[in-house]
């Protein structure tokens, strides 16, 4: 899971709501590919400032290394290795 700040003026990076968001999105995900990493999805804090997000990928070094090529920051990245489901 990655980390980081989102801008002070509030936009969320990369939003899909308009088409050059989409399209960056789809610039993001090609890149990601290239590495063997997938963005499975993201999370936005209350206040809008920070977003969490999930990627499966071989390494913290590729995931790392996608969000440097698509010039995203990474505050922090924590590897979730076990994943828990309700039964």
């Amino acid at each position: 899971m990655v980390r980081r700040a989102v801008a002070r003026d509030g936009r969320l990076p990369l939003s899909s709501v308009t088409e050059e968001g989409a399209k960056a999105c789809l610039g993001v995900v090609d890149t990601n590919g290239e590495l063997g990493v997938t963005w499975v999805h993201s999370y936005v804090s209350d206040d809008k400032g920070k977003t969490f997000c999930v990627y499966e990928g071989p390494s913290e070094a590729a995931v790392r290394k996608a969000a440097e090529l698509n010039k995203l920051p990474v505050d922090s990245v924590m590897e979730v290795p076990v994943t828990l489901l309700p039964k």
